[in-house]
């Protein structure tokens, strides 16, 4: 009888598993005992870095236009939507951000309501979550970040007419590739950037303990080590070598979230 208490334990710990894996699942298990120090002064982030395609056209072939996707031109302007500090979309829109909202059309007036959000750095862009700093070797790449649409509306049109008019903004750009850091910890989300058809580029896991952060990827530098607000790791991608891209012939259906 004293077990039974603990088998909704065993049950997250099962579905964890086989969402994740062992390793992952033991990694996010050491992400949430991290959480639990007083004064957020622990955590533990595992990133998956992916590049995907840009190409021309309609992904949605004429659907989902009921939802309007315009840009938001500064951090004042940004409708509620999910919790981020001030400082940190400040932040983004320094650096040249460009974020992309979605509003459904009968909405489309109400500058309060969003039903989405994609931003878009087009040379690289400074991690906000821990302290690095991503590059970009090729001319023909731009960073993606933070694809968020609102819940109740998850499994719709909202992820897909993003993405169309981020191609459509890219693309004219000359951009050809779309990179982006994921959780390892969040499977929905590397499962709807892998229907959309993403090349790895790597992993890498970052532990901050109060001033301290150590970071092990699988691309250079590697490891590394630091205390201070200012020493971040570079961490640089190539998509000058990654295969054409392909001719993007996905639907409304596979690119649903």
């Amino acid at each position: 009888m004293a077990l039974i208490p603990h088998f909704p334990l065993l049950q997250r710990l099962a579905a964890s598993i086989r969402q994740l894996g062992w390793r992952d699942s033991a990694w996010l298990a050491v992400a949430r005992l991290l959480a639990r120090v007083p004064g957020e002064r622990c955590a533990l982030h595992r990133y998956q870095f992916v590049a995907q395609a840009v190409a021309p056209g309609s992904l949605c072939r004429g659907r989902g236009q009921g939802i309007a996707v315009t840009p938001c031109l500064s951090a004042d302007d940004l409708p509620p939507g999910p919790q981020r500090p001030s400082a940190v979309l400040r932040e983004r829109y320094r650096q040249g951000a460009q974020c992309l909202v979605a509003r459904n059309a009968r909405q489309a007036d109400d500058q309060t309501s969003m039903a989405g959000w994609l931003w878009l750095l087009r040379h690289g862009c400074q991690e906000d979550e821990v302290r690095a700093r991503y590059a970009l070797a090729s001319a023909q790449s731009s960073w993606d970040l933070d694809v968020w649409v609102q819940p109740e509306q998850r499994g719709g049109l909202v992820f897909a007419r993003l993405w169309e008019e981020a191609n459509k903004v890219l693309h004219a750009q000359g951009v050809r590739w779309s990179c982006s850091r994921i959780s390892r910890f969040n499977r929905a989300s590397l499962a709807a950037h892998a229907r959309l058809g993403t090349h790895g580029l790597g992993t890498a896991t970052f532990l901050r303990c109060g001033s301290w952060q150590w970071m092990a990827a699988s691309v250079a530098p590697y490891l590394h080590l630091s205390r201070r607000p200012d020493a971040f790791p570079l961490l640089a991608f190539d998509t000058s070598d990654l295969p054409h891209y392909p001719s993007l012939e996905l639907t409304c259906r596979i690119l649903k979230q």
